[in-house]
């Protein structure tokens, strides 16, 4: 009952959110330490879009129950098969289509280290907004 409420899915992302903040500085210093490797591509993390476009179907399809379809056959392929937020994976992605250099190397250094400072403010805020979530279960916790 209590893990499928709000409160929970919204830990489970700021959870998910926490290990793709990581992933995305190990990533960010991968590249600021290949800064002086010819021909190398910086990468990048991607899981914002990914589950944004997951909230969107499901909002939709929440929405657009119009045309139900029966499944009277084992074989019968649905309509819309929703998807859960849990499966949303971040994806990491080479930068092929640009080269800051003439030895091929793509990574600009200082927009490395705004990414790492954006990345450690949004850490930040995560691990704030997860000790806010926990207090107010504590609470509502002894209250019961």
């Amino acid at each position: 009952m209590f893990e499928k409420s709000g409160m929970m899915r919204t830990n489970y992302l700021l959870e998910k959110s926490l290990d793709v903040e990581t992933l995305r500085r190990k990533v960010i210093s991968n590249n600021i330490s290949n800064v002086d490797v010819p021909h190398f591509k910086r990468s990048e993390v991607d899981f914002e879009s990914e589950l944004k476009r997951v909230i969107r179907q499901n909002e939709e399809a929440a929405g657009n129950q119009k045309y139900p379809s029966l499944l009277s056959n084992s074989k019968h392929i649905p309509f819309y098969i929703a998807k859960n937020i849990k499966n949303v994976q971040p994806r990491i992605n080479l930068d092929y289509s640009t080269s800051y250099r003439n030895d091929g190397n793509n990574v600009d250094i200082e927009k490395e280290m705004v990414d790492a400072s954006k990345n450690l403010m949004r850490y930040n805020s995560f691990i704030s907004s997860m000790n806010h979530n926990y207090k107010m279960l504590k609470i509502a916790m002894r209250s019961a």
